[in-house]
Formats: C-alpha cells, sequence, structure tokens
C-alpha cells in the first residue's frame, strides 16, 4: 500500500493560509489562558499550527512503526522536506520561526522514517533462515545404551604363536644363550 506522508496536510493548511489571506499574522493571539503564576499566557495561530503539525507526526510515526513506508513514501518526504526548506528560503510569506520549525518537523519525519527502514530491514535480514548460519544444536550428544544383562563367563581359547622357523622355512633360527652378570 503506498500512502503519502502525513505532514502534507499541514504544509498544504499552512500555504492556503498564507496565499489566499495574506493580512494574517501568525503571531495573532488566539486564546489567553491565566496560570496560576498570575502570567497570562497566550497561545498565537503559529502556536496552533505547530501543535498541529506535531500531532500529524505522532500519526506518521504511528504509521510507519505499524504498515512500515515504502519506497515512493520516503521519496515524497524528501520531496516535502526539501521543498519546505525551499520554499522558507525563497517565499517571502514562508519567512518565519513557525514556517522554519515545521521545515525541522518534515526532517525530523524523514530521517525517523529512514531510520525505523534500517531498523526493520536489519530486523528481518537476522530472522531470515536463508541468510543466517546454522547454529548446532546445544544438546550434548547421547552416550551409549549401557548393557543391562549379566556377563557370562565364557571359555577362553589360548592360541599359542607360531615359531618363527615354522612360519617360514627359509629362516634359519639360532637358540638363545643366556648369560649370567
Amino acid at each position: 500500500m503506498i500512502g503519502f506522508p502525513l505532514l502534507i496536510i499541514p504544509f498544504a493548511i499552512y500555504n492556503m493560509i498564507a496565499f489566499l489571506t495574506p493580512g494574517v499574522s501568525w503571531t495573532a493571539p488566539l486564546y489567553s489562558v491565566p496560570l496560576k503564576s498570575g502570567v497570562s499566557w497566550t497561545a498565537t495561530v503559529g502556536d496552533a499550527f505547530l501543535a498541529f503539525s506535531l500531532l500529524m507526526l505522532m500519526f506518521e510515526f504511528i504509521k510507519s512503526t505499524r504498515h512500515g513506508k515504502s519506497i515512493v513514501e520516503h521519496f515524497i518526504a524528501l520531496v516535502l522536506a526539501c521543498g519546505a526548506a525551499a520554499e522558507f528560503w525563497m517565499v517571502r510569506e514562508a519567512g518565519n520561526s513557525v514556517f522554519l520549525l515545521f521545515v525541522v518537523i518534515c526532517f525530523v519525519d524523514l530521517f525517523a522514517g529512514f531510520a525505523a527502514s534500517l531498523r526493520r530491514a536489519r530486523r528481518t535480514i537476522g530472522s531470515d533462515p536463508v541468510l543466517v548460519a546454522p547454529v548446532p544444536p546445544s544438546v550434548p550428544p547421547v552416550a551409549p545404551p549401557v548393557r543391562t544383562e549379566p556377563l557370562r563367563a565364557e571359555p577362553v581359547t589360548r592360541i599359542e604363536p607360531a615359531s618363527p622357523a615354522r612360519a617360514d622355512p627359509f629362516v634359519k633360527v639360532e637358540p638363545v644363550q643366556k648369560v649370567e652378570p
């Protein structure tokens, strides 16, 4: 199954807001929350956009760990990251810190996808029975069976060795003399 990187959605939303409504400020406050410390925290349009982008990044990680990514998805993520970086560099509407952080999120997605694919490939190669050398069994060899029937005494017949004179008629055997000390 070939999908698409989910970060295309925030990329498209940013470009629609930036180009269709040119007067929108990314630092405009959306709401304000009073904190216990007495400070009022103000969320901006850019904060909401980055939170949405991080949410899409989380879903992208979940999707890639469950199903994996195809080479086409990696290529589209590469095009998205490079295109966002080029837009930040060359387009006036994208030259702000909100879009720069979005470019960083795109590159995090790209490198994390590559790392997950390499890890999955290494694990797949390690478990392939064709590529793995056979492992000798760890069971010790079986000892020969022990004889359980009683031993019987059988008569032993002695065979006397033949004398060298009888074995070869052409060999002359001299008698051995005993020498006393």
